[in-house]
Order: structure tokens, then C-alpha cells, then sequence
């Protein structure tokens, strides 16, 4: 047994519906309409940027271009808040030019939303689409931008395929999700991460493909080290003392707790002292606004599940981590967590701040790797 679609061949995930034709549980839900192949046109497409890029940042934007026209894969490890997006502008441009397919693909919507406008800017003369749950209607331009649940659509499609967060959920250690990537890719990839998995660096290495590191931000400043309080008694005394900080310094605060259903319960909590907030998570549904509405500072604060550990850039950001020993955090989400603050270039400082009831592996880990990372700077 085998599912051309999802590779399955465990037995157990088959069954046979009513006309006795057999089916993979494991991609069912996965049921909408394929990509027809876009004819290119033959045009010239420029890249605007209203930017430059850092002198480390130019040599690897060139590495990765020449390891694209050189038929090769390419992971990048780039520190949180390196500019990696930034670093895949020419490869595009190149590849635009030479009448290739581009994808862009990452695990969460969020994300997804939040790449488009930056993505229109830069190349103003490509039809640049995004393609997610509920937003599948257009599903063909010249820079697609999808989450990795849409890869399905894009059978043996895309000559460059860039995906960034491959080590988030729901991709990590995903079967389906990763042969749906694999079979999108007509050309090669381009893997960017600023947590990489070690299968992930691996299967580079083995295959003689490209490996490259950033281990700076774009503006030379260090990653920001978290503060660890570890109380198993006044953790909320601590979070609302912190607020009150952040409050009268006018800076935005992100409250991630591990739940969906903590979130909610901490909302009501915190809202009865501090009134201008809201919270997210995966199921709520108008986060999107809550999220833009946020940056444009309207709320000062939001309780967030881990919805938004990754793909937000907000000036002057601070960040709690209530329970930051829970299993829900491995070292990873903790590096992403800290790894918002001190994104901008006239704003590269902040508090990152650690609550938790004892220390683990995972925060353990986590701290060694930022201050690693901040050797090279």
C-alpha cells in the first residue's frame, strides 16, 4: 500500500469507502483544488529596497543566489532578527528573471500575512499571492506565499522553494507535511532558520549542498539575554510588576502562558488592572485584527498563546514568558520568544523575561545557545 499523495505505506491508515475504493487517512483532509502551471511571461523584474543590507548579509545573500544557480539546496542558520528574508531577495530576483517559479512557504498563517506586504514592496512588478486556509481562491502568480498546509496544491511545481521555520509546529517532525514539501519542489530549496534541526543540517551536509550561518543581526547589536525568575509561588505578582513597568514606559508587552485556555483565564486576570489589551490564539477568531491593531498601538499589551513566538516585528517590544518551564517551551520556541525583542535598528534593546517555578533543560539550553550566539558579535 502506498498513497501517492502523502507517501503513507502504513497499513493501518487506509480504509475503503462506499464505492470499496481504498483511502489515506493520513492527507483526507487535504481535498481542494491542484495549481495549474503558470506560463511565465518574459519580463524584467526589479527588486526595491529601501534598505541596505549589512556587509555580512550581502555575502550571503550572493552565496545563496550562486548555490541556486548552481542546482544546489541551501539551509541558512540565521540568528532571530538577522534579516533572513532579506537574504532570499536576490535569489528571487534571479529567479523572476530566468522565468522560474517561486514559493515562499511557512507553517503558520500569521506569518503568511505578515511576509505579503514586504514581499509586494520589494518586487512591485511580480503578481505576488498568498495562499492559506481560507484564502485559497487565487492559487497561481509569480511569487506564491503559502503556508505548508497548502503545499499539496503544488505537485512537482515550484523551480525555488524557500521555506522559513521548518523546525515550527505543525511542520516539525510532520510525515505528511514534509512529502508535500519535498514533491512541491521541481528545482531547489532554500531552508532558512534561526532554530535548525539537526536532520535538517544533516541531509545538507550528506547531500554536498550548501550550509550557511548568520550569527548577527542586521544591526550589530546582541540578542537579548532573558531574565530568570524562578518562584513557584508569586509568579503573577512578578507579571503584574513588570506590566506596571512596561506601562508607564509606554512599551508594548507580549504575555506568552502555554495554553489556549490559559490565555483567556489570564486575560480576564490581568484586564481587571490594566485595561488597554486583548489576547490571541489559534482558535480566536478575529486575531488577525487584534494582531495589526496591536502594532498600530492600539492595545498596549496581548496574552498569546505560542501563535506568535515567530514572525513578529513590533519597535520597543518587551516580552514575559509566564511559566517559561513548561513542556510546551523546548529551547527553540525559547530562542523565537526572545528572539522578538531588539529587532529594529533604533530599537535594539528590551527585556525578555522568564517565569517559571523551577529551571530545565530547555531554558538551560536556550540561554547557552543566545549567549553563544552573541560571541560573534
Amino acid at each position: 500500500m502506498y498513497c501517492n499523495k502523502c507517501g503513507n505505506q502504513n497499513i493501518a491508515y487506509f480504509g475503503k469507502d462506499k464505492f470499496n475504493q481504498y483511502y489515506c487517512r493520513k492527507c483526507i483532509e487535504f481535498n481542494g483544488l491542484s495549481a495549474q502551471k503558470a506560463i511565465k511571461e518574459n519580463k524584467i523584474y526589479t527588486l526595491s529596497l529601501n534598505y541596505s543590507l549589512s556587509p555580512k548579509q550581502n555575502e550571503l545573500s550572493n552565496a545563496i543566489k550562486k548555490s541556486f544557480s548552481s542546482n544546489k539546496n541551501c539551509l541558512v542558520y540565521a540568528v532571530c532578527g538577522a534579516g533572513k528574508t532579506e537574504l532570499v531577495y536576490e535569489t528571487i530576483l534571479y529567479a523572476l528573471n530566468n522565468q522560474k517559479q517561486v514559493g515562499f512557504c511557512v507553517p503558520r498563517k500569521d506569518v503568511v500575512i505578515e511576509l505579503e506586504p514586504r514581499i509586494k514592496v520589494a518586487f512591485k512588478e511580480a503578481k505576488v499571492i498568498s495562499v492559506y486556509g481560507e484564502h485559497s481562491e487565487v492559487l497561481t502568480g509569480d511569487i506564491i506565499l503559502l503556508t505548508t498546509h497548502q503545499l499539496y496544491r503544488y505537485n512537482d511545481y515550484f523551480d525555488l522553494l524557500i521555506i522559513d521555520e521548518a523546525d515550527a509546529f505543525p511542520y516539525k517532525n510532520n510525515f505528511v507535511l514534509n512529502h508535500f514539501f519535498k514533491k512541491a519542489i521541481k528545482g531547489n530549496y532554500v531552508m532558512l532558520s534561526a532554530t535548525p534541526l539537526e536532520q535538517n543540517i544533516k541531509e545538507i551536509v550528506q547531500n554536498c549542498d550548501t550550509y550557511l550561518t548568520l550569527m548577527t543581526r542586521y544591526h550589530n547589536h546582541p540578542l537579548i539575554v532573558p531574565k530568570v525568575i524562578i518562584n513557584p509561588f508569586l509568579l503573577k505578582m512578578y507579571l503584574f510588576y513588570y506590566l506596571y513597568k512596561y506601562k508607564k514606559s509606554g512599551f508594548p508587552v507580549l504575555i506568552f502562558v502555554p495554553t489556549i485556555e490559559e490565555v483567556e483565564t489570564m486575560y480576564k486576570s490581568i484586564s481587571i488592572f490594566f485595561k488597554k489589551g486583548n489576547y490571541v490564539h489559534s482558535k480566536k477568531i478575529d486575531r488577525d485584527k487584534i494582531i495589526n491593531d496591536f502594532k498600530k498601538g492600539k492595545y498596549q499589551y496581548l496574552v498569546t498563546s505560542s501563535v506568535l513566538e515567530r514572525g513578529v516585528t513590533i519597535k520597543n517590544l518587551q516580552v514575559i514568558v509566564y511559566k517559561a518551564d513548561d513542556t510546551i517551551y523546548d529551547s527553540s520556541a525559547l530562542i523565537q520568544i526572545s528572539g522578538r525583542v531588539g529587532r529594529k535598528i533604533d530599537a535594539w534593546n528590551g527585556q525578555v523575561i522568564f517565569l517559571c517555578q523551577k529551571n530545565n533543560s530547555s531554558i538551560t539550553d536556550a540561554l547557552i545557545k543566545i549567549k553563544e550566539a552573541n560571541s560573534y558579535v
